[in-house]
């Protein structure tokens, strides 16, 4: 089968390659998905590129990325229901941990990492839902229902903090949302109730001004908007943090938070229980059925051309997901 694959650090354009490598067998309990769309997230970059702290060599003699994927099962193991044969499906974690990602025309993975796909749901959007789409239902819905709350989502424009605002809207928070000035439309019209530029002077002034203070935060920079974030929140709020790429040692503002008694909920996704997973998959497919989540058009780049896809990525400053097609 053809293959995206990388065997050393560096940029995109010198270290990802195309080649031929054997298809996999499903071992007992995996499924073989013939893989339609393979998304590209922050993570698979920083992987290849050799950005993760501590990280001083690749982990396998030869790494296929990715780790979200949209496709079909082909064959499955012992021990997995042969009626899957067929179904589409989404996958989570296909690269992690492990050195086969989606980043191939087929990929092997346990069969409770392969989610069938809702009718109603293309295989671009599937692609998506793993890394972004349970970040988003997570940091919303990580403590329960948002129900009559106030939701801040910082970043409204990226790629999470899009479909936070989304899901938090659709759970029938009040959302207060921060982006560039660019953004601005684009989150209110995804279901922000207020949006306010992150660069705004008076930020913390602006979120007062139209309520009385945030029940939960989804937080994409913790470290620079921690400061803020004891401004606005309400006692015993919760700020759900997902990122802080900025400030990756921050100074913790332990007096304001303790005396609001906030709580911090950090959210890696490739760790969730399996049970957290599950219900965040639920909010994730709920929204979905009730038309309340909407991708934007994706980028989709041909599998010769990762390296671009790996470059826009980097970049960043897109709108819509970025995608290899299979």
């Amino acid at each position: 089968m053809k293959a995206i694959t990388w065997r050393g650090f560096g940029p995109a354009q010198d270290v990802l390659h195309i080649e031929e490598v054997p298809t996999p067998a499903p071992a007992a309990g995996e499924v073989l998905v013939r893989v339609a769309f393979s998304g590209v997230n922050p993570s698979d970059c920083k992987a290849r590129g050799g950005a993760r702290p501590g990280v001083i060599k690749p982990p396998f003699e030869v790494i296929v990325p990715h780790s979200d994927g949209a496709g079909v099962i082909e064959a499955v193991g012992d021990g997995v229901d042969a009626d899957w044969i067929g179904q589409r499906v989404w996958i989570w974690n296909g690269q992690w941990q492990r050195p086969m990602g989606t980043c191939a025309e087929y990929i092997c993975v346990p069969a409770e990492q392969a989610v069938a796909l809702p009718d109603s749901v293309s295989l671009e959007d599937g692609a998506v839902l793993g890394i972004p789409g349970l970040t988003a239902a997570q940091t919303v819905f990580g403590d329960g229902d948002v129900t009559g709350q106030t939701v801040l989502v910082s970043g409204g424009g990226g790629s999470v903090g899009y479909l936070a605002v989304q899901l938090a809207a659709w759970g029938g928070a009040t959302v207060i949302a921060t982006c560039g000035g660019r953004d601005m439309a684009r989150v209110k019209a995804a279901g922000a109730a207020h949006v306010f530029d992150y660069a705004s002077p008076t930020l913390a002034a602006d979120i007062l001004g139209v309520c009385d203070g945030v029940d939960r935060a989804v937080e994409v920079e913790l470290g620079p908007n921690l400061p803020l974030l004891t401004e606005v929140m309400r006692p015993l709020g919760t700020i759900a943090a997902y990122g802080s790429a900025k400030d990756m040692a921050p100074e913790m503002p332990f007096g304001p938070m303790l005396f609001k008694a906030l709580k911090l909920d950090i959210t890696l996704i490739y760790i969730l229980p399996l049970a957290e997973r599950e219900a965040a998959i639920a909010r994730l497919h709920g929204a979905f059925a009730d038309g309340a989540l909407r991708l934007e058009t994706p980028n989709v780049f041909a599998l010769e051309e990762a390296a671009s896809a790996h470059n826009l990525v980097e970049a960043g400053g897109r709108t819509g997901a970025v995608l290899v097609k299979l």
